[in-house]
């Protein structure tokens, strides 16, 4: 009997909402969506969940989809990418609040820091520089992330 009572208590709480996240009851929007009947890759560009912005990795590469000559160009490519998709969500690259980069070869440090410095205004967000080793066409750096609109 307790059993039962306790069960129709989280059954109603739950479909009140009393134990749902508010950022889960605030609905989802799809920046660049793509659905499991799309063609291409399977997964959109980011998530908008509230405030908080799930971008998914991205590429630096060239129109036509080759890698760049040099990794400064690569650098600026993919964070322009990376630009470009918050600012479809309503955010800056000021609202990261996380951001993982992922590197074929760590040499390449100094010249992805180099250009990142230039996108930013205010704080840097945290921040894991990976070392990979092969990425997705050649590609030497791909940057995946996590944003929180400022208020």
């Amino acid at each position: 009997m307790q059993r039962s009572c306790l069960a129709a208590v989280v059954v109603v709480c739950l479909s009140a909402g009393f134990f749902v996240s508010p950022s889960a009851q605030a609905g989802r929007r799809y920046i660049e969506p793509r659905t499991a009947t799309s063609t291409g890759a399977p997964f959109s560009g980011g998530v908008l969940v509230g405030d908080t912005f799930y971008l998914s990795g991205a590429l630096g590469l060239e129109a036509n989809q080759q890698v760049p000559a040099s990794a400064d160009t690569e650098a600026t490519n993919v964070l322009n990418n990376v630009q470009k998709t918050l600012s479809q969500a309503g955010m800056t690259m000021d609202d990261l609040v996380s951001v993982q980069v992922f590197c074929s070869d760590v040499s390449h440090y100094d010249a992805f820091n180099k250009i990142y410095r230039g996108y930013f205004k205010q704080e840097y967000p945290a921040r894991a520089f990976i070392g990979s080793g092969k990425l997705l066409f050649g590609a030497r750096f791909e940057v995946q992330g996590m944003a929180v609109k400022r208020r």
